[in-house]
């Protein structure tokens, strides 16, 4: 049978590396995200760009529209999200506003408009990124943190939501991710030892096939030698 995926946050480094790692297994790839295109196009992909994944009705619109596109959907991946260090002495309460929005508020918007569609199916896989920080935060980490434990609380939440929908839930919880802005932000940093974007592919990969069909619920540290 077509697999249908739908990659929030498609169009930066670690989305469009995930859905090439999806388009080489066969799956047929959405990619959605904020910007208006792809900064790594990719040849197959269905590409929508200048969405709000806070707004329910733009997300609820761009699910709609990979639904139509492919005949289905089977997974939603929600990569979308970012990152600021502040500390609260020096910072601004709107960090936590910004914070919660790009990284929790996407995943619930996006999570509920495809319901329906994995519902529909009788069957599929949410598969969300949290982050190992949100754990235990580090200095100037706060507002992130608090965000990414949002996205494990969700996933959780959700996954015990959707079990008789057979509908798993499940987060990854990377360290730092070895991306061209985080060289650039940390040019002194070991790379060797960060988390590639291939190896959460291959995991989100796992998550998503069959073989993973018991796992939900599940918040799993992918560290690299962080």
């Amino acid at each position: 049978m077509n697999r249908i995926v739908a990659i929030t946050g498609g169009f930066g480094h670690l989305g469009s590396v995930v859905g090439q790692a999806f388009a080489e297994a066969g799956w047929q790839v959405a990619l959605l995200d904020r910007a208006v295109g792809p900064r790594y196009p990719q040849a197959g992909a269905l590409s929508i760009g200048g969405i709000d994944l806070t707004d329910s009705a733009a997300a609820r619109a761009a699910l709609e529209q990979v639904n139509e596109h492919f005949g289905g959907l089977d997974a939603l991946i929600n990569v979308a999200g970012g990152f600021h260090w502040e500390t609260l002495a020096d910072g601004d309460v709107d960090t936590w506003d910004l914070m919660y929005r790009v990284n929790l508020r996407t995943a619930v918007v996006s999570s509920q408009a495809a319901l329906a569609h994995l519902k529909e199916r009788g069957h599929g896989r949410i598969l969300n990124i949290a982050a190992a920080a949100a754990t235990r935060a580090a200095l100037g980490m706060g507002a992130y943190a608090a965000a990414k434990a949002g996205v494990m609380r969700l996933t959780e939440a959700l996954a015990e939501e959707l079990k008789d929908a057979r509908i798993t839930v499940n987060a990854l919880m990377p360290s730092i991710i070895d991306t061209p802005q985080n060289r650039a932000d940390m040019p002194e940093a070991e790379f060797d030892r960060w988390v590639k974007p291939e190896q959460l592919a291959a995991t989100l990969l796992f998550l998503a096939s069959d073989a993973a069909a018991a796992i939900t619920g599940a918040c799993i540290p992918v560290t690299g030698r962080v």
